[in-house]
Parts: structure tokens; sequence; C-alpha cells
């Protein structure tokens, strides 16, 4: 079976191996155009040797941003500030992937060391949209998107995926999850629509559906498109497993590639299991009913274990987060102690004996 160094290919693209770098939001843009922390912080993680570098959550729409500080790929001077990266990331023979997202009624808030609160227009925030005017955990109530805020939102997508073409991105992946836009279309907790958009399962998976086809249309079929999904909201009469298994077969079939499989993050009173492998369980069996690629991410921090996850057939590659921003060279440990070969950075290559 293949392991955590064993390629892997999807479609025209092959990724050296298999630990990605989770999108992480990290506040630090202005006006949605990144910058020099952006640049070192990624940068590092591909010199550490993980196989596919995603940016944080970047947002297709100006309101889409979670917070004033979230970057952006609907203009020029965004797209031009991520190119330098895209490049850095390709010369340390790593692959690039945009995440592209919007942040719903989660959207204009303060950075978490700022206290995370909602952000009224005085303090450089503005009014949320959402499915439905449904507040979510005490934030004010967002406004109820009409079908042309829909249309020009799925637009959105689309414009962004084309620059991140432009660019030279090898993988797009639509945010679905953690309770954003997408996802709050699809859980019955926050969409409480009575048109095409709301109600019964089908009309509520039809917005990232939809999103999906557009960004499909321009992104090129020679290259992946992943989507994050929350599997469940773990909460009571909320979105869970059955549905996600409906909605996978679904983007299956309109062109996604691989599932960024987490959960949670739509409501406040969620009951998350406090398991280690409560998500990774989710990951696979939502890879063994659906036969799709799944890439496992949430308290994944040991070599062994991700090499478990992948030699066991469980998932197909793992996304890291926290575990990277403690140690960005984690790919370089992790082969050293699994005794897999890996190329390391010249400018490293005396530290590769692992000796002092």
């Amino acid at each position: 079976m293949p392991g955590l160094f064993t390629p892997l290919t999807i479609r025209d693209r092959t990724f050296p191996n298999r630990a990605w770098v989770s999108p992480m939001c990290q506040y630090s843009a202005h006006d949605g155009v990144v910058g020099d922390w952006h640049l070192v912080h990624l940068g590092s993680l591909a010199a550490g040797r993980a196989g596919l570098i995603m940016s944080e959550a970047t947002a297709v729409v100006p309101e889409g941003r979670i917070s004033p500080h979230c970057p952006g790929l609907w203009n020029d001077e965004q797209q031009q500030a991520w190119a330098r990266i895209v490049d850095y990331v390709h010369g340390q023979n790593a692959l690039f992937g945009f995440q592209l997202a919007h942040a719903g009624r989660k959207a204009s808030v303060a950075a978490p060391w700022e206290g995370g609160r909602f952000l009224e227009s005085a303090d450089g925030g503005w009014l949320a949209m959402a499915p439905s005017a449904v507040a979510f955990a005490g934030m004010p109530e967002p406004l109820s998107m009409a079908v042309s805020d829909i249309e020009r939102t799925i637009d959105g997508f689309a414009a962004s995926a084309a620059r991140a073409l432009e660019l030279g991105a090898d993988v797009i992946e639509l945010h679905a999850a953690h309770g954003y836009l997408m996802h709050q279309f699809l859980s019955p907790l926050s969409n409480m629509r009575d048109d095409d958009f709301g109600g019964s399962l089908e009309n509520r998976m039809r917005f990232p559906l939809l999103a999906v086809a557009a960004v499909r249309s321009v992104w090129p079929e020679d290259r992946p498109l992943f989507l994050r999904i929350s599997m469940t909201d773990w909460a009571e009469g909320g979105w869970d497993l059955d549905q996600s298994v409906e909605l996978v077969d679904q983007l299956q079939r309109a062109g996604v590639d691989l599932v960024d499989a987490s959960s949670a993050g739509l409501v406040a009173d969620q009951m998350i299991p406090d398991v280690v492998t409560f998500q990774t369980d989710l990951a696979a069996e939502l890879r063994r009913r659906t036969g799709v690629a799944v890439a496992a991410v949430g308290r994944i921090t040991e070599p062994s274990q991700a090499d478990e996850l992948i030699q066991s057939g469980r998932a197909d590659a793992v996304f890291l987060a926290r575990q990277l921003l403690r140690d960005p060279h984690w790919p370089l440990r992790a082969a050293h102690e699994l005794g897999q070969p890996i190329d390391w950075p010249l400018q490293y290559l005396r530290a590769s004996s692992w000796q002092s």
C-alpha cells in the first residue's frame, strides 16, 4: 500500500508526497492583499517539503472575508501579490492550491487576538450575508441573500478560479465547511429558505453544486478540484454523514476529485467528541461509502499516525495545520522517522544526516 511519501497523481498533477498544508487563517492581509508574512509563512512550509501548500481561506468577494485582514482574489492587486508566493512554492518543487471561500454570516469579525468580536462599519466591518437571516452565536442577524446575490457570489467563485489559473495554481479547493457560506446553505440549522435554495436536501445542495460547476467551467480538465466539507455539525437536526455521502456522490459527478474531510463550525453548541480519531474515523467512513479520494485532517501530529492513515486505506492524503505551525519542517522529520528518502533543500542539505 502507498505510504505518506508515495507520490499521488490526480488528473495531470503529481503531488510529491501526501503530507499537505491545511488552509490556516493568518489575519495579516491588507485590503485583501497578502504580503511578506504570507511569503515567509507559506515559503517555510514549502522549504519543509510539504507536498501541497494551500492558501488560507481566500475570499472571492469583499464581503466574503472572515475579517478585514483576510486575503482575497477578486482584483488585480491581490492577484499580483499572490504571484511571488506561488512562484516561490513552485521553486521548492511543491504544488500550490487556493482555497476559495465566502464566510457568509460568520464574516466581519476581528482577528482572534483582538477578541474575534463582530465589527461594526465604524470599525471596518460590514453587513454579513447568508442564506437566511439567522444569526451565529450572538452576532447580528445577517442579510438574507437574494437570488441575485447568490448568482453574483457564484460568479465570484468562477472569476477567482480564473485568476488562480493565471497565477499557475495547481489546485482549487472550495470551502464548504466550518460554518461558512456553502456550509450554511447545506445545513437545515442555518438554511430556512423556501425557494430553490432551501428546504429539501436537493435544494440545500444547489448553491455549492452550482459553484462547483461554475468553477469547473473555467478550471482546466487537467487540474484537480477539491472541496472541504464539514461531514457533520455535531448538533441535533443538523448536517450529518448521511447527507455528506449524498453530497459527495453529486460532487464527484460535477468534477470534484478529492474531499478535504473536516467537521463542525456551524453552531456554537456543537458537541464534538474528545477523541483523537473523531474526525479521521468519519473521513475513512466517507471514503468507504463513496469511493471518493479523501484527505484526512484534525489532530494528526505524529509521522506514524499519518502514515498509518494512508497505508490502511483510510485516507489518500493528510492535511496538517497546527503541527506545522509548531514544526514547519515536519515532513523532513517524518521522512527520517519513517526511513523514507526525501529531497532536502540544498541550503539545508548539511543537516540531512540527522547528526550533530
